[in-house]
C-alpha cells in the first residue's frame, strides 16, 4: 500500500498550505487545491473579530457559520490524499485561507460590487476605515499566495481545483445590518423549506456569457461520476464563474486548467446545523472524494 508525506507551512490568519507528496514524487505538485472560505472553525472569526474595531451586527457570529464553507477543508485535503494514492509519483498542495468571509471575501475581487446572490467583497457592516485597511491588506496577502502557487503548478502544466461548499437551500437574504436576524427568519421551520434546493454538487464552470474557459472535460466526468453515485450534480444551476470573483480571473489566466466545484453542506456535515460549527463526517468526505477522483 502507498504512503505519503505531509508537509505544513501557515502564515497565522492568512493561509494554510498544506503539501502532500506520493512515495514515489521527486517534483513539485501538479494539482493545487484552494480552500478559499476555508476559515470554518470558531477560532477563525473570533481571532479576526478580535483585531477589528467594528462594530458589528449582534451575535455576526451566526453568520459566519451559516456562511462559511464547512467541509471544504477536510473535502480539500481527502480529495489530496486520493490524488496520491492513485499517482503516487505526484504531489498535491491545498492552500487553506483562514480569513472569515463574513469580513472580507478572498473569492472576490475585494472592491467589485456584488451580483445577484453573490455575497460582497467586503460586506457594509464594516464601516471603519481601519477595519477596511486591515482587511484588505488580509486580502491581498492572501490572494498573493494563491498567485504565487498557481503560477508554479499551473505554469507547469498542472491542474487548479477551488473546493467550496454551499447551504442546502439558496436563501435570498440581504447582507446588511440585519443579515443576523433576517437569517434566523429564513431558517425558521416553518420557512425554511420554501428556499430552493441545490444540487449536492455543481460546478461552476460557465461565464454569465456562456463561455467555459474551465476544464470541461473533468467537469463531465465528476457530473457523470456523481450522477452514477445517484447524486443531484450540475454544472452552473446555481451561480455562474462570474467576473467578480477570483475564480473567474484564474480560470481565464490558466484555461483549461481550472475547475470550481460546490458541494452541499449536508453531504458533508454530521449533522447540518447552520448555525453551529459543524462537525465533518470522514466517510462523508472520503465518498465525496472519490468522485472527484474520477476526474483525474
Amino acid at each position: 500500500m502507498s504512503t505519503c508525506t505531509m508537509e505544513r507551512r501557515e502564515v497565522p490568519g492568512v493561509v494554510e498550505q498544506i503539501d502532500i507528496r506520493g512515495a514515489a514524487c521527486a517534483g513539485g505538485p501538479s494539482l493545487l487545491l484552494e480552500v478559499p472560505h476555508g476559515a470554518t472553525r470558531t477560532e477563525d472569526f473570533q481571532a479576526l473579530e478580535a483585531r477589528l474595531e467594528g462594530p458589528f451586527p449582534a451575535d455576526l457570529i451566526d453568520f459566519f457559520y451559516v456562511n462559511t464553507d464547512a467541509g471544504a477543508p477536510e473535502l480539500a485535503e481527502t480529495i489530496a490524499r486520493r490524488y496520491v494514492a492513485q499517482h503516487p509519483d505526484r504531489a498535491a498542495r491545498i492552500l487553506r485561507c483562514r480569513i472569515p468571509r463574513t469580513f472580507v471575501d478572498c473569492n472576490r475581487l475585494v472592491d467589485a460590487q456584488a451580483a445577484g446572490t453573490l455575497t460582497p467583497g467586503v460586506p457594509p457592516y464594516v464601516r471603519s476605515a481601519a477595519d477596511r485597511s486591515l482587511l484588505h491588506s488580509l486580502h491581498a496577502a492572501y490572494v498573493a499566495e494563491v498567485e504565487r502557487a498557481a503560477a508554479e503548478i499551473c505554469g507547469a502544466g498542472g491542474q487548479m481545483w477551488m473546493i467550496h461548499t454551499y447551504a442546502p437551500r439558496s436563501v435570498d437574504v440581504s447582507v446588511d445590518d440585519r443579515i443576523v436576524e433576517n437569517l434566523h427568519a429564513a431558517y425558521h421551520p416553518e420557512q425554511v423549506e420554501r428556499w430552493p434546493l441545490r444540487p449536492d454538487i455543481d460546478l461552476i464552470t460557465r461565464t454569465p456569457e456562456g463561455a467555459e474557459p474551465g476544464d470541461p472535460a473533468r467537469a463531465a466526468a465528476l457530473i457523470g461520476a456523481a450522477r452514477a453515485a445517484g447524486l443531484w450534480a450540475e454544472s452552473g444551476e446555481t451561480y455562474p464563474l462570474h467576473p467578480v470573483t477570483q475564480a473567474y480571473r484564474f480560470a481565464l489566466a490558466w484555461p483549461g486548467q481550472v475547475l470550481c466545484a460546490e458541494v452541499r453542506r449536508d453531504r458533508l456535515a454530521d449533522p447540518f446545523e447552520p448555525f453551529k460549527e459543524m462537525r465533518i463526517a470522514p466517510a462523508a468526505a472520503g465518498e465525496i472524494a472519490e468522485l472527484f477522483a474520477h476526474a483525474f
